[in-house]
């Protein structure tokens, strides 16, 4: 324990006997123009009017939002306890609700942090109310902050505490997840998301119940397509200097703060990024729920997620200069985006057939001519080599493309029940390698059966990405259906990366439930605060299918949905059957997966050969392979396949009861 948390827990009666005194300060106070006789500066309901004593009066700011009053105590106290009373009217105790308090030592509290927040609106008209305070750290200035929209009003503030600089042994978070905290100079929020709107900040992350703090410099500026149309919006950070952030991998500049505004649950990102990692997809941007106050507002729960951009700890590929304009150096890496989007961006171009895309690096302040150049050849050679056709064709779409990891972000999509799967792609190509990989995944907003287009996803038939409601950019599903409809190959990798997930990873139904049941439970306080800032729960917001009415009925939609979206998803792909009690057992990586009435051999050498017998014995069918086959079984019956692998001679069987 600290000296000044020990002295804090020595002298707390004392101290809640010891109200500070101060110069009042704060926002500009309201103008009353609406009497007569009353000059125009003539300004009623002053800061001063928060602090003398009388229930009676209040104090009111000019501005709707962002505006607050406090106290310059002259000297740094560590405060222990504050007191508030509402405006003595019929909205005075709405009006609390969510005001923050603040502390700093600087006069335009650019380095203030939260000490309490006033959780509901049940503080009493006519008498204080007042609650214990838990941070270490000592201000010479300290104020209350009004929620949005609501003139700062209020009747009466306290403040107690002791003098001293106090430490920052235990600061106050809002919740039980971090708090991210921005103070920006110029405008109280963000307008736009070009480099010009951005806002010089100053931003601090409160981790660790208290005791962990980022304090750094940086920017922000909005963030987003459709997200940046919602009240409660979207940002991007920028450190001055790159960061290690709470637990994330990458040290770096650039992190999104996700808005969440649409998804009730405040979680289908979350979600979907752990069946992405169960998917065992190579990189996953990092994602952490936090708690956002921006220049003294609580604005809500949001995700602090990666900006998705070529760097160390995210996606890691050669990051090209502009010299890199011949030879190997000219192969990459890129980082691409197929992009409903594109047209707005400034480095984009359009393939052959049609598919719009945008390159997000080399960025589009350096990216030469012939990079430019480069990637639209060879990505439009990619999307020819898959529309030839033939053995020939697809031997050279598998050189030009990484089935393994598109199949994989595929599974997420549809897992997930994201309508817009390809709507965003991204995809990169490494220095060297000839491949477009695809990755990572990205926005989850409306998954989880959080789209009317598409709402109720399995009552429908075959994959979501197929339905005419599910949303694509130009080319795109046509891409996807060559694939899975023209490549051999497709369908049995399918099966085996879904066989091996279920079976190593946890990819199951109950595994998945007890993941979201656990994350929200975590952010339980923070979605009820989130849920009285934005106040949606009984609208129809985005593309919102039902209202629910409550987060524990908004839980449960994707609870029944996942529990409803194996079993469907197992009559598509197939579900790995454990045969004759063994389960595991291969030659040479050989193995079988059952696929309904189809059960592919895969993975074997050279010449294996295989034996199809009833129960009675009697050969139905014989022959040879390499690699993988599939057999298609009878409607009913007993059915057994031996297959000899052709490396190591060794035999497998299966019996298959239909």
């Amino acid at each position: 324990m600290s000296i000044i948390a020990a002295a804090l827990t020595l002298t707390a009666a004392a101290t809640a006997q010891s109200r500070l005194t101060g110069n009042p300060m704060g926002s500009a106070p309201y103008v009353d123009y609406s009497k007569d006789g009353y000059p125009a500066t003539y300004s009623v309901n002053t800061p001063a009017d928060a602090f003398d004593g009388n229930l009676s009066t209040c104090y009111a700011s000019y501005e709707r939002s962002y505006t607050w009053v406090g106290l310059d105590l002259r000297t740094p106290h560590v405060i222990t306890r504050v007191g508030f009373a509402p405006r003595n009217d019929m909205h005075g105790r709405e009006r609390l609700q969510l005001g923050v308090f603040e502390g700093a030592n600087s006069p335009d509290f650019m380095d203030a942090i939260p000490f309490y927040i006033i959780p509901d609106d049940s503080a009493p008209i006519g008498s204080m109310t007042y609650a214990d305070v838990d941070c270490s750290r000592g201000f010479r200035y300290v104020r209350y902050v009004g929620p949005s929209d609501a003139r700062c009003n209020i009747a009466e503030l306290e403040f107690y505490g002791i003098e001293g600089e106090g430490d920052d042994y235990r600061l106050y978070q809002l919740t039980g997840i971090p708090t991210v905290v921005i103070h920006t100079t110029g405008k109280n929020e963000p307008t736009g998301k070009e480099k010009a709107d951005e806002l010089t900040s100053r931003i601090m992350i409160i981790s660790d119940n208290g005791t962990k703090l980022l304090d750094t410099t940086g920017t922000t500026r909005l963030r987003g397509n459709a997200s940046m149309s919602f009240p409660k919006k979207p940002y991007r950070i920028k450190f001055d200097k790159k960061q290690n952030v709470l637990d994330a991998p990458a040290k770096a500049k650039k992190w999104t703060l996700i808005n969440n505004y649409g998804d009730k649950t405040l979680l289908r990102n979350d979600l979907a990024f752990e069946v992405a990692r169960r998917l065992d997809m190579p990189y996953v941007p990092y994602l952490r729920s936090v708690d956002v106050v921006l220049n003294g507002e609580y604005k809500g729960n949001y995700q602090l997620c990666d900006q998705v951009e070529v760097n160390d700890g995210r996606l890691e590929i050669e990051e090209m200069e502009p010299g890199d304009i011949e030879g190997d150096a000219l192969t990459g890496g890129y980082f691409v985006e197929v992009d409903a989007y594109a047209n707005q961006e400034k480095s984009w171009f359009t393939s052959m057939r049609g598919i719009p895309v945008t390159i997000k690096s080399p960025d589009e302040d350096d990216i030469t001519p012939q990079q430019t150049a480069y990637i639209k050849r060879y990505f439009t050679a990619m999307e020819s080599s898959l529309w030839t056709g033939a053995t020939a064709g697809f031997d050279r779409f598998h050189s030009m493309f990484d089935l393994d990891s598109f199949l994989r972000h595929f599974l997420v999509g549809e897992i997930s029940g994201n309508t817009d799967t390809y709507w965003s792609v991204y995809m990169y190509k490494e220095r060297g390698n000839p491949s477009f990989y695809t990755g990572p995944v990205w926005d989850f907003d409306i998954a989880f059966e959080n789209d009317d287009r598409t709402y109720p996803i399995n009552n429908r038939s075959g994959y979501l990405y197929r339905s005419n409601n599910a949303s694509a950019a130009s080319g795109m599903r046509d891409f996807v259906n060559r694939i899975l409809d023209y490549d051999p190959d497709a369908k049995p990798m399918i099966r085996a990366i879904w066989e091996h997930a279920a079976e190593h990873r946890g990819l199951t139904a109950a595994e998945l439930i007890n993941y979201l049941d656990t994350r929200a439970a975590a952010i339980d306080d923070s979605q009820r605060l989130n849920f009285l800032r934005w106040n949606i729960m009984n609208e129809t917001v985005h593309q919102n299918p039902v209202i629910e009415g409550s987060y524990a009925g908004e839980v449960n939609r994707v609870r029944n949905y996942i529990t409803s979206r194996f079993p469907f998803l197992y009559n598509i792909i197939g579900k790995y059957e454990i045969l004759d009690g063994v389960d595991g057992v291969t030659v040479s990586g050989g193995r079988f997966l059952a696929f309904g009435h189809e059960v592919a051999a895969t993975g074997f050498g050279p010449d294996s050969r295989y034996t199809v017998t009833d129960i009675l014995g009697r050969t139905l069918s014989t022959g040879t392979f390499s690699g993988s086959h599939t057999f298609t079984l009878p409607a009913s019956g007993i059915v057994i396949i031996t297959v000899t692998d052709g490396t190591t001679g060794l035999p497998l069987t299966r019996k298959f009861t239909l």
